[in-house]
């Protein structure tokens, strides 16, 4: 019975919240509203209706809309150099998991001297302490994937040394506020409800299975199994199932809440990479792709075997008994979300990368690595990408 927890984000959770904002106490009056650099939340009015909350809250607005489905270095920085010189005092974001992790590096960033690559660890990163504030930051989920909206962290991608990296992790990054409005997910395409709600889902099991597992974070990890088990499949199916979409959503919170009292293990490690050097894959996809042989891994290794038992009876397999069992119940998922034949090679993923693969994942974020209850190491890493690819195959 140990652990410690601080999740101080302000949840507002439900159809209609974003119409709520304007309550909201605001951190500041001018506001970086970072957004995609697609049309999505421009065509379904998203971004007209959080323009006006915002305006209603008394806060002038600043838009950047230059953010891709992997956050790159000179995005972020471009990003944080328009916060400071326009003179913004908050960041808002207003997409998915990339908006919302490049904003809060952003806001991390905006104020400090130098590159961002000085504030990041990591294999290149001079992993320096801030030397100014990071700026408040408000978000605006319209995804259900990351959990980003209630955690302090943010991932980017430096195209130059192939690296692909959390970055953050100090308490003033946790966004102050987080709206969770299930509506600004209904246009969300099937295939990328899938990709996010598995992305969910692994964080969920990841700290369930982590060795920084502890009774406060079980009970987030399993409620979030549970409600992705329940719920996917119907969300992507049918995306203006309300209730589904609900679903998945709370899901999607809890599972960014239980990484902030536990911490996820080597599997998001394995995809950072795979998406580090191959920026057009999903990153929900890149998990699924490696997660059967990878959870088949520890499960071989006898890692936690009641633990698998358990998050295979929370997925939907009332009748449960053996480890592997988890696996089945999870191909099982996969296949009513039409995503169990998702190929590497699709992705312009080669055979012969898996070494560099490896390496690179446990250079890059070897931290999550050391919460991985029996060892993995480089070559054991490869093996789960070749028997993953040749699944695929």
């Amino acid at each position: 019975m140990n652990f410690e927890m601080y999740v101080p984000t302000r949840i507002l959770f439900g159809e209609g919240k974003l119409n709520e904002l304007h309550n909201q106490t605001m951190p500041g009056k001018k506001a970086l509203l970072v957004i995609s650099n697609g049309r999505s939340v421009r065509e379904n009015g998203a971004l007209k209706r959080t323009e006006e909350q915002l305006r209603m809250a008394g806060v002038e607005t600043v838009l950047f809309d230059k953010v891709g489905a992997n956050p790159l270095k000179a995005t972020v920085e471009e990003g944080a150099k328009l916060a400071k010189d326009s003179g913004c005092d908050f960041v808002t974001a207003l997409g998915g998991g990339s908006v919302m992790d490049a904003a809060k590096i952003m806001a991390m960033y905006a104020l400090q001297p130098g590159e961002l690559w000085d504030y990041v660890a990591g294999a290149t990163g001079k992993n320096r302490p801030l030397e100014e504030a990071a700026l408040p930051v408000i978000c605006i989920t319209t995804t259900a994937g990351t959990g980003s909206e209630v955690d302090q962290w943010g991932v980017v991608t430096n195209p130059e040394t192939n690296e692909k990296i959390g970055c953050g992790g100090m308490d003033s990054l946790f966004p102050v506020l987080a709206v969770v409005d299930p509506e600004l997910m209904a246009t969300v395409p099937p295939k990328f409800t899938a990709y996010q709600g598995f992305d969910a889902l692994f964080h969920a099991t990841e700290c369930y299975i982590s060795a920084a597992a502890n009774p406060m974070g079980d009970m987030y990890a399993l409620t979030a199994i549970e409600h992705i088990g329940k719920y996917l499949a119907r969300a992507v199916k049918n995306g203006g199932d309300r209730e589904a979409r609900a679903g998945v959503a709370f899901a999607n919170t809890l599972s960014g809440v239980v990484m902030t009292v536990s911490a996820c293990t080597s599997e998001h490690s394995m995809e950072h990479a795979m998406s580090a050097y191959h920026p057009e894959l999903p990153h929900g996809a890149g998990l699924i792709m490696i997660s059967k042989a990878y959870y088949t891994w520890f499960i071989d290794h006898h890692a936690c075997d009641e633990r698998f038992v358990r998050m295979a009876k929370a997925l939907g397999m009332a009748e449960a008994k053996e480890p592997m069992d988890f696996v089945k119940r999870l191909g099982q998922l996969q296949k009513e979300c039409g995503v169990e034949n998702l190929k590497m090679s699709d992705y312009g993923i080669r055979s012969d990368e898996f070494m560099t693969l490896a390496e690179n994942a446990r250079a890059t974020m070897g931290g999550l690595f050391a919460c991985d209850r029996v060892p993995l190491s480089a070559e054991e890493c490869a093996g789960i990408y070749e028997r993953s690819y040749a699944c695929g195959q």
